[in-house]
């Protein structure tokens, strides 16, 4: 069992920038990959990144490429997505979702997931 408890959301200008944090606790979360995924409203949820559980492996959804960046410190059981260059095509809710094992299977991530209760990230001017 996971948990997993997202934070850093709120609302920025376009071109600004925004990190959340994603802090894992339950049985061995150095153990899962952690991802970032987001919902628009009325839009499908759409996976925004995957890290390793080592942190040596990330992926990124082609409309975040260069602007995002996912990290960890498993030190802090805690994973960051920093975002930067922010567009109002971003907003959307953020959800922090762990899954043990790597980022193989990750953007369908449908099963075996946990999954946070979700961050805003609003951009508008």
């Amino acid at each position: 069992q996971l948990q997993v408890v997202e934070s850093g959301g709120g609302e920025v200008q376009p071109g600004g920038s925004l990190r959340l944090s994603c802090a894992a606790s339950g049985s061995n979360p150095d153990y899962s990959a952690i991802a970032w995924f987001r919902q628009a409203p009325g839009k499908e949820r759409e996976g925004v990144s995957c890290i390793s559980p080592s942190g040596s492996k990330t992926n990124y959804a082609d409309s975040v490429k260069i602007r995002f960046t996912i990290t960890r410190d498993n030190a802090k059981n805690t994973a960051y997505l920093q975002m930067n260059s922010l567009t109002p095509e971003d907003t959307a809710v953020y959800y922090c979702a762990a899954r043990f094992g790597g980022c193989n299977t990750w953007p369908d991530w449908d099963y075996n997931t946990y999954w946070g209760q979700g961050t805003q990230v609003t951009v508008s001017s």
